[in-house]
């Protein structure tokens, strides 16, 4: 079941999503991957395993991109809150992240997308590093897609580092108080170049944002789909994305 917060319309939606098929207004998605665990569960299988099962649900959302001409994907990857789980889990994340940024690099070569890191990157565990810097300095001129995996990130965490940013700048003289607006407080977020998500697509059954883009989500359509992110499929990001383009987005107009 998909509901959103702001779309009431029911929309019938094609199985068979072809690149181009219509001009589409969802210039940037967002998604919160919520369920891996439940369903490594479901399969009677140690709960972290579910991970690796959700790359594969990566790879159709970010083919789904493609397909749509959606230039911008940001996925939820790894929270500031995430370090409170077990470290064999921690560590197997890690070591997955580490295994598909290398084994990727060809397609995001080929495919012309460009992968960047989002989050604090003073937690960035070393053992990551190099892998993180490699893809992301490899994939910097790429156009067609740019995904964003928010990594070692809060957004309560991102909106106190912008505002000590701010502080910072204004007492080294670099701005004056009088300067300080929106759209500069947005120039010091750690997604600083990027657009405001125009809807944002969390799985698993729960209805909030635990965290994710509390900033830049004052006007995204938000759309919540009960299944478990290794379900999700072609025809629920589909009828997602056919509710958000239904919408009368009027920005409080």
């Amino acid at each position: 079941m998909i509901t959103t917060q702001t779309a009431t319309a029911s929309v019938a939606t094609s199985l068979a999503i072809k690149p181009a098929q219509r001009a589409i207004t969802l210039n940037h998605l967002a998604l919160v991957m919520d369920g891996n665990r439940r369903w490594a569960k479901k399969q009677g299988l140690r709960a972290f395993y579910g991970h690796g099962q959700g790359v594969e649900t990566v790879h159709r959302v970010i083919e789904f991109c493609m397909r749509k001409g959606i230039s911008y994907l940001s996925l939820y990857t790894f929270s500031i809150e995430n370090f409170r789980r077990a470290p064999d889990e921690i560590q197997y994340l890690f070591d997955l992240l580490v295994r598909e940024l290398n084994k990727g690099m060809k397609d995001f070569m080929e495919k012309g997308i460009r992968i960047r890191f989002i989050g604090d990157r003073s937690l960035f565990p070393e053992s990551v590093r190099p892998a993180i810097e490699q893809v992301e300095q490899q994939t910097e001129n790429n156009k067609t897609l740019q995904v964003s995996l928010l990594f070692c990130y809060g957004g309560r965490q991102e909106i106190m580092a912008g505002i000590k940013s701010l502080i910072t700048a204004v007492k080294n003289g670099e701005i004056s108080e009088s300067e300080l607006n929106e759209e500069l407080f947005n120039s010091h977020l750690w997604t600083a170049g990027i657009p405001e998500p125009d809807l944002i697509i969390r799985t698993g059954g729960a209805r909030r944002l635990s965290n994710f883009l509390l900033f830049q989500s004052a006007y995204t359509e938000l759309c919540f789909i009960d299944c478990l992110w290794p379900e999700l499929q072609f025809d629920d990001l589909e009828k997602a994305v056919e509710q958000y383009e239904a919408c009368q987005r009027n920005f409080g107009c």
